[in-house]
């Protein structure tokens, strides 16, 4: 496959709104299939059991949304909005159920809507610990992946056996492993990567098994490295902070591209990300998942940091990435990402590190603004920018 033969085949599968590669593996495994919402949910103890975690991430802005303002205001952000659309017009039939991972507020109520819509499906809040003493928060994760894992065997899925959880594991791992990959070839050389295309790659893997998504970043990995055509241009290297659950529209990662900026890190579709290195695959593997989620997560606004200071890890990430100035792209009235943004931009002040801020929404009407705003700030940068 060439490298726009695959690109292109992960755009089909984003703008796939009824699930079409879900369909099929269920009609060829008769396995259960599971949504989940961003940002994390264990998917290694989904894959043991047999089921297809099917990650699920709203609309974009051709999907008219009509029942789903029925059910929220309007200003709410598109996740919620748009899921709900895709519930009630047939989208999602396919899923055996969803998993509402702790985000915000709105997700929560999100989970008791999607009881009531869905009675006879799966729905389940995955309650994820914030206080990370493997005694009180480690204790109570575990609990919480026992009764995930009872509820899913009580709807027709295999029992969780240690070994099949190792295995799965270590697939993820793998998976992982390339993602992390693909990010440090964007670092070291963006123009090979460029993010708008590796973001429809993370996002077409998150409704693929993992041995195909596994076999989809490794050749996307192969290809961007073959190909000799790609050669850098004088652009603002930028790091993407504020979009780790409702996504950005791909109009807007390309308008960011074309202003100037070269995205050298971001926040997008986390759950390849989100537990930063391997899990082991050694000892009880149940306890693998707790400890990794505990101690080698990601910080996240969705995320309690304990005694660390807030935005000492996204300033480690700009010097990591050699960043010349951060973007910060939050979804509208998304509060966890705006209530984080005043500490965070704090911390990259402190640093000396050029910042600018705008907000998204669905409406694509805003993009014009938006690469004004961006590309101002890349001239600036490269113009008198000490960074």
């Amino acid at each position: 496959m060439s490298l726009p033969e695959l690109v292109s085949r992960a755009e089909a599968l984003c703008k796939d709104y009824r699930l079409g590669a879900v369909r099929a593996w269920k009609g060829r495994t008769g396995g259960l299939a599971v949504g989940y919402m961003p940002i994390y949910v264990p998917r290694e103890l989904l894959h043991a059991q047999g089921v297809l975690p099917v990650g699920l991430m709203g609309a974009r802005e051709d999907l008219e949304i009509i029942k789903g303002d029925a059910y929220y205001q309007s200003y709410i952000c598109h996740i919620p909005r748009s899921t709900v659309e895709l519930g009630l017009n047939g989208s999602l039939d396919c899923l055996d159920g969803m998993l509402f991972p702790a985000i915000c507020d709105v997700i929560r109520n999100l989970s008791g809507m999607w009881q009531l819509l869905f009675p006879d499906k799966l729905s389940r809040y995955l309650d994820l610990p914030q206080d990370f003493d493997p005694e009180l928060g480690g204790e109570f994760y575990r609990h919480e992946l026992a009764e995930l894992a009872a509820d899913l065997a009580a709807r027709g899925a295999a029992r969780l056996e240690p070994e099949a959880l190792r295995r799965s594991i270590a697939l993820y791992n793998e998976d992982r492993r390339l993602v992390r990959e693909l990010y440090a070839l964007r670092r070291r050389e963006p123009w090979k990567v460029p993010t708008h295309e590796l973001y429809l790659v993370l996002r077409a893997a998150l409704v693929l098994p993992v041995e195909e998504s596994t076999a989809l970043f490794r050749e996307y990995l192969e290809l961007v490295q073959q190909d000799a055509t790609r050669t850098p241009l004088d652009q603002a290297r930028v790091l993407i902070t504020g979009s780790f659950c409702e996504q950005p529209p791909l109009g807007l990662i390309k308008t960011l591209e074309r202003a100037g900026c070269y995205i050298v890190d971001d926040d997008f579709v986390q759950v390849h990300r989100f537990i930063r290195s391997d899990v082991p695959t050694e000892g009880d593997p149940l306890q693998a998942l707790v400890t990794a989620f505990l101690g080698d997560a990601m910080a996240s606004p969705t995320r309690y940091i304990a005694e660390e200071k807030k935005g000492a890890d996204l300033v480690r990430r700009c010097e990591e990435s050699a960043t010349e100035g951060v973007l910060f792209c939050a979804p509208s009235f998304c509060d966890p990402a705006l209530l984080d943004q005043p500490m965070m931009v704090k911390a990259v002040e402190a640093a000396g590190i050029p910042w600018t801020a705008f907000k998204y929404s669905e409406n694509s009407g805003q993009f014009q603004v938006i690469r004004e705003q961006a590309g101002t700030f890349a001239d600036s940068i490269k113009l008198w920018s000490n960074a």
